[in-house]
């Protein structure tokens, strides 16, 4: 059995767990073809929650190291990476309008989320499964699913019962959604189809702990969820520099 390390700090646990896992893939410690321990196994190997593992794992998914199957469990798929972003490369006032606003929903959707967990009702059930089938139909089209994207956030804002949550999102509409600030001729086919593919797991995670009403997970995923598109398009503006 695999050593890990413990004590990770708060606020990026999925980051670091997907890091080791990383480490270990690519330096051949566990083969292609091989499965990774399973998802209790992990839990216990970090002294972490299944919610920071499954982040954990759809990072490594979003990098083409690993696909996940139900009833055979993670399989390396390969021991180098392949990064999934929407783009190859985007202007540097796009990222910067882009960063902003990832800034300014980082303070206050994490809080939306946990909110929403403790307060929704059933037609806010119903609205926020309705989102996250609606975001999964438009991906499976090949679609870059910018409305249903914003539906999904907007449906969070809403089942906190605080109006000005909703307000929020209503006056940016689809522009909170990074990649709608993208031209067509900035998006890449093939590495955005992985991109939304993670966007859609990270999506389920925080679903699923919404309606389970727990709280504290629905804001730790959904700010891995945000923290994650922050960093990656931090690295088109480091690109530029």
């Amino acid at each position: 059995m695999f050593e890990f390390k413990k004590n990770l700090r708060e606020g990026g646990l999925p980051i670091h767990v997907a890091e080791q896992l990383e480490a270990l893939i690519t330096q051949g410690k566990v083969a292609v073809g091989e499965k990774l321990p399973t998802e209790n196994r992990l839990c216990e190997s970090f002294g972490v929650s299944r919610t920071v593992i499954r982040e954990a794992i759809t990072h490594l998914k979003s990098l083409g190291l690993v696909e996940t199957r139900r009833g055979v469990g993670t399989t390396v798929l390969r021991a180098t990476t392949i990064e999934a972003k929407p783009a190859e490369r985007i202007s540097p006032t796009t990222v910067e309008d882009i960063l902003h606003v990832l800034e300014l929903r980082l303070t206050l959707e994490p809080a939306a989320a946990e909110l929403a967990a403790l307060r929704h009702d059933a037609a806010d059930r119903r609205a926020l499964e309705h989102a996250q089938e609606t975001f999964i139909t438009a991906c499976e089209a090949k679609s870059q699913a910018r409305e249903e994207d914003y539906r999904f956030h907007h449906a969070i804002a809403k089942a906190t019962h605080n109006p000005f949550f909703e307000r929020f999102f209503e006056q940016f509409s689809q522009g909170v959604i990074p990649r709608a600030k993208l031209l067509s001729i900035e998006i890449n086919p093939a590495t955005s189809v992985r991109y939304l593919e993670r966007v859609q797991e990270e999506h389920a995670y925080i679903l699923e702990a919404i309606l389970s009403r727990d709280a504290e997970a629905a804001r730790e995923t959904m700010f891995q969820h945000l923290n994650r598109a922050k960093t990656m398009y931090a690295k088109y503006r480091d690109q530029e520099e």
